[in-house]
């Protein structure tokens, strides 16, 4: 019996040695969830191998699927207009080198279409094997980047069976409250010896106190557990033990330790932590304020999209003013327009809310949400509705139909149609975009052409969004580069988007 209490508290001391051996790509607040069983003893080099029998070994053959988990994608290639080799000359090192150089804050259409080549099925990289380390690479770097959906639909498609994806995936289910799937998973994994704290979150969240409490009884008495992490389990389990509040964690602290010290009445502030956290704040439990912050945050990066979050505005009435109470008022203000009001309503409504929204740095959400609706409106004309529209994915439609009455306009028309015209081009950056856009196309920097030359389209994509600055008072030497391999892989529709986004916002 001692022996087995000692297996179920080893992975916390063993949480070194686990960390040790996960790949490169891992990234640093994954929970403590299984230690490995230990390796039995291997016969030494100098030792002949013995056999008790003169019969042939049966051999079993079994398919490694790895390389089928670092291919695995959500959508086909195709239907982001991708090819499929896109990785199939990069090995993984170089591609894990230039997706660390693309920051978390790039401007909206990059973001999205880095989510896309991330969850898009492709060919796998060069140097793909059983580790799966590709895949582990597009996961972690969708999970830094809040798209724990995203994250989440990638491993439930290539099966959370080993140690490295199954820790990201028993955080992503706790992130979205799916906390009974990850530790029912948990139990269906031979082999794994539960961290304490992954062993008594487990046991109670099935309503097993007791055991859960005596589990951790145990550990203390075997001195198999940190003083700190005891008092803030044993307050976990009964919250009539706390008398003063406990120390916050140092650093980051874990999705698990994240939620215990929420569920003890001691949150950690999600401000500071990565993007992954807010997810957890999206609950219905949350108040509609943090939601609503938690929200905003993500929709700014890029990691939700704009339907859920007019769907958090519109849960209640705003309970103040100022901030996101304003933008809410705003929207509010906006939506009723465009139910009763003429041109001049809506037009009216349009501009603060826009406004608002646009300041906080969710103006492409907006667009999103809102660009169809005003371009059938009866302010369809009106000079902002169009802008607007131009921002949303609708945008080459809209241009079509619109009536630019400037020169301004009619550059933003022409550039949504995907032939800008630099005769009425306004500034140095609408002539950058013009020059990006005519045929044959300029030529491209060293560190994108030697790429291409080498079918390394993939990796000479992320080195090209790396480069694709945040405004327009950005390189534009780079910015016309990008946006030429973008047409010249066949993305010349992501190069108009990008372009629309620096010209408006």
């Amino acid at each position: 019996m001692r022996t087995n209490l000692i297996a179920l508290v080893l992975g916390a001391g063993l949480a070194t040695v686990a960390a040790a051996e996960e790949p490169l790509s891992a990234i640093d607040w994954l929970s403590d969830v299984a230690a490995r069983p230990p390796e039995p003893p291997r016969p030494s080099a100098l030792e002949t191998p013995i056999t008790r029998s003169a019969a042939v070994e049966e051999i079993t053959v079994e398919e490694l699927d790895a390389p089928l988990r670092d291919a695995v994608g959500l959508l086909p290639a195709e239907a982001n207009g991708f090819p499929t080799d896109l990785w199939s000359q990069s090995d993984t090192a170089d591609l894990r080198s230039a997706m660390s150089a693309i920051p978390l804050d790039v401007i909206s259409p990059v973001a999205q279409l880095y989510r896309d080549l991330l969850i898009s099925e492709q060919d796998p990289p060069t140097d793909t094997d059983a580790s799966g380390r590709f895949f582990l690479l597009r996961v972690d770097t969708l999970m830094a980047r809040g798209a724990v959906e995203d994250a989440l639909a990638l491993i439930n498609l290539a099966g959370a069976t080993d140690e490295a994806v199954f820790r990201r995936f028993f955080d992503l289910t706790l992130l979205r409250g799916e906390e009974a799937r990850g530790c029912a998973q948990l139990e269906r994994l031979p082999g794994f010896a539960p961290s304490l704290q992954v062993r008594i979150f487990c046991l109670a969240r099935a309503g097993d106190w007791p055991a859960a409490a005596l589990t951790l009884r145990t550990a203390e008495s075997l001195g198999e557990v940190d003083p700190v992490e005891y008092e803030r389990l044993a307050v976990f389990l009964d919250p009539e033990l706390s008398e003063s509040p406990l120390p916050q964690p140092d650093g980051t602290p874990s999705p698990l330790t994240f939620l215990i010290m929420d569920a003890i009445g001691e949150p950690v502030p999600a401000a500071g932590l990565p993007l992954a956290y807010s997810h957890a704040l999206l609950q219905p439990k949350n108040g509609w304020k943090a939601r609503i912050t938690a929200a905003e945050r993500l929709t700014r990066a890029g990691a939700l999209d704009a339907d859920a979050l007019f769907s958090i505005y519109g849960e209640r009435q705003p309970a103040a003013s100022g901030g996101a109470w304003d933008r809410i008022a705003a929207v509010r203000k906006l939506d009723a327009a465009l139910e009763t009001g003429g041109a001049d309503d809506i037009a009216s409504a349009l501009q603060p809310a826009w406004q608002a929204m646009a300041t906080a740095g969710l103006g492409p959400a907006f667009a999103a949400f809102y660009g169809d609706r005003l371009a059938e409106s009866p302010a369809r004309d009106r000079l902002q509705a169009i802008r607007i529209g131009l921002l949303s994915p609708s945008s080459e439609a809209i241009a079509r139909d619109a009536r630019p009455q400037s020169d301004i306009d009619r550059y933003l028309v022409s550039l949504a149609l995907g032939q800008p015209d630099e005769r009425v081009a306004p500034d140095a950056l609408s002539v950058a975009i013009a020059d990006a856009f005519r045929d044959p196309p300029p030529p491209l920097s060293a560190a994108l052409q030697n790429r291409l030359d080498e079918n390394r389209r993939g990796e000479a994509l992320l080195v090209a969004m790396a480069t694709i600055p945040r405004d327009k008072d950005g390189d534009l030497d780079s910015l016309v580069s990008a946006l030429s391999l973008l047409r010249q892989v066949g993305l010349d529709d992501r190069a108009r988007q990008i372009a629309l986004h620096l010209m408006l916002l």
